[in-house]
């Protein structure tokens, strides 16, 4: 059994990435790295906790010497890198943290990598000659985009925000191990994903939230934003194809081919939610309320995935009326209970 390391796995995509490949790969053990701040919660990984071939570590990336001893210790066979500070409205405020963390800690990370598979004595190396370092990001690291067009792999870079520049930056590192030590990169891009575990902070818990607490749902601006939605188990299933068969070097792009506006989100969840958990008097419609817009907030993100459908052959299983009813139940059974 070959040990991966997975960072960020108690976070909303990591989490659901680990539940996934833990349950579907058994040749592998898991180990989980997270240092468990707001955004991850333990609870997310009830349902491995007690796999053979899982273990939770808790740690930090940015601490260079626990990331040192942590690959020597395990003699990690692979990386799968998720950990990142990812509220935008965060990044904002308190832009360090998104530096330290997306920045340096990915750099802790594969210059880790890098000593264990590359710089080994040579006894050491047929071990380690496939061994893989998958970088996790985002689409915003592109900007913005007007009423049309879709974003690939070769769209320059020009990130708005904190955030998204502090991805950005951690891609430009992964790229570089790349073209400078020869290292085993790929890298995957996604949409904006939805479903569940994610935590309370981002959009769609937010309105669905909001709505059962009859409370205002805040909307930046006019709502007019436009968003490319990715079922978070479809974009699970996509980064596992990638692990497996993406060309060394690689990005890849996941979308879901699912462009909605904000408004077009809160009254889809509203109507919805009018139908499952009606109020006693009234629509959910009512509680939306308009606030001030966030700086720097892009118009348009979408994603043409047409690299990985044809090279590699994903697709997506669920459509956003299907995700979206699945995300709605989960959400209630928690809410409610």
């Amino acid at each position: 059994m070959k040990n991966i390391l997975v960072t960020g796995g108690a976070g909303f995509i990591g989490a659901n990435f680990v539940e996934h490949f833990v349950t579907n790969h058994p040749e592998y053990k898991v180990i989980n790295l997270d240092l468990l701040t707001y955004a991850g919660d333990i609870n997310n990984l009830k349902e491995v906790e007690k796999a053979p071939n899982y273990e939770f570590i808790h740690g930090d990336i940015c601490d260079k010497h626990f990331i040192d001893n942590l690959f020597k210790t395990y003699q990690f066979s692979d990386v799968i890198h998720f950990a990142a500070e990812s509220h935008v409205d965060n990044s904002i405020t308190g832009p360090e943290a998104f530096v330290k963390t997306n920045v340096l800690g990915t750099f802790n990370l594969l210059d880790a990598a890098r000593n264990l598979w590359m710089e080994k004595p040579n006894q050491y190396k047929e071990a380690f000659k496939n061994s893989r370092f998958h970088h996790i990001s985002t689409d915003e690291v592109y900007g913005t985009l007007g009423e049309t067009g879709l974003f690939l792999e070769t769209t320059p870079y020009a990130p708005n925000s904190p955030y998204s520049a502090s991805k950005a930056a951690s891609d430009m590192l992964v790229r570089s191990y790349f073209h400078t030590y020869g290292m085993n990169v790929v890298t995957t891009n996604c949409s904006n994903n939805y479903g569940p575990k994610q935590h309370d902070e981002k959009l769609i818990p937010t309105i669905i939230r909001k709505c059962l607490a009859g409370e205002n749902i805040p909307i930046y601006g006019d709502g007019k934003n436009v968003r490319d939605w990715l079922y978070v188990l479809d974009h699970c299933k996509g980064i596992e194809l990638v692990f497996y068969k993406g060309k060394a070097g690689e990005t890849y792009n996941i979308g879901g081919r699912n462009e909605r506006n904000n408004l077009q989100i809160v009254h889809t969840i509203c109507e919805l939610l009018n139908e499952i958990e009606p109020k006693k008097n009234g629509t959910y419609q009512e509680q939306i309320t308009f606030v001030t817009d966030r700086p720097g907030h892009d118009l348009r993100y979408a994603i043409d995935a047409t690299k990985l459908e044809t090279e590699l052959g994903w697709k997506a299983d669920e459509n956003f009326e299907t995700g979206i009813k699945k995300t709605i139940a989960w959400y209630l059974k928690k809410y409610k209970n």
